[in-house]
């Protein structure tokens, strides 16, 4: 099986410390997944929009790692506009156990947080690709002449 190329979105000044785990777990025997690209820059920058769109649009999926100031973070609020805008699937993570999360601003209601723990973290990834995939329905359960 091919491996999971993910997209990983975070808040830099206050959730380095996050990003390193997950690239940690990512290089694990066994790990469904692997980092493609992270955030990084500032959206005030020249060309920084055109970069990390590219960079979304080579990954199969977005995970965001929610920490306590996440709300605050413009950079994380922009990676998740230009998710949705290339229709990438997004996964967002709670980061800190004993921390009240925050999701980025940006996100919609029904877009849950889910606890981060490997199986957790791999059976959801799988998941949210999968429901991102369009249903394909089989020529023979098609209706004909409705």
């Amino acid at each position: 099986m091919d491996l999971i190329r993910i997209f990983l979105s975070f808040d830099g000044e206050h959730d380095a410390d996050l990003r390193d785990l997950l690239h940690a777990q990512s290089r694990r025997p066994g790990s469904s997944f692997e980092l493609c690209a992270c955030s990084h820059g500032a959206p005030e920058q020249d060309a920084w929009e055109a970069q990390v769109r590219a960079r979304i649009r080579e990954a199969d999926e977005v995970v965001v790692i929610c920490g306590e100031h996440t709300d605050e973070s413009s950079r994380v609020a922009e990676e998740l506009r230009i998710a949705r805008e290339e229709e990438k699937p997004c996964l967002f993570l709670w980061g800190r156990r004993d921390r009240m999360c925050t999701r980025p601003r940006g996100s919609e209601r029904d877009d849950a947080m889910y606890s981060w723990t490997r199986d957790v973290l791999e059976s959801q990834m799988a998941m949210t690709i999968r429901n991102a995939e369009p249903l394909v329905v089989p020529e023979s359960c098609k209706r004909v002449g409705f």
